[in-house]
């Protein structure tokens, strides 16, 4: 969104989805930027991130394996469809790394 274009909505913005290692090399991409109306669950950014990566074969499934954050924060095993996620949250997705 523009300086110049009014933003009716004032919780609405972007989230940053981060990909890390393999996640990376099967997205083709560092992060993808998702507007957002509001506050979003986890599970929602996953399928969103899904579905801007629909033409990669690997994509679904390295992301089903991360480790998450959530501005630095791990997500752990909550439950993805808990987990809210405000405008302007970084969500990073991290493969699990040999020898870690």
């Amino acid at each position: 969104m523009s300086a110049l274009t009014p933003q009716t909505d004032s919780t609405a913005g972007q989230v940053r989805l981060r990909y890390w290692a393999s996640a990376r090399a099967a997205a083709g991409v560092e992060e993808d930027l998702v507007d957002v109306a509001g506050p979003v669950s986890l599970a929602d950014l996953r399928d969103r991130a899904c579905d801007l990566h629909a033409g990669s074969a690997r994509f679904s499934a390295v992301v089903s394996t991360c480790s998450v954050l959530v501005d630095d924060r791990p997500v752990a095993s909550k439950d993805p469809g808990e987990v809210l996620v405000e405008p302007g949250q970084t969500v990073e997705f991290l493969p699990p790394f040999a020898g870690g």
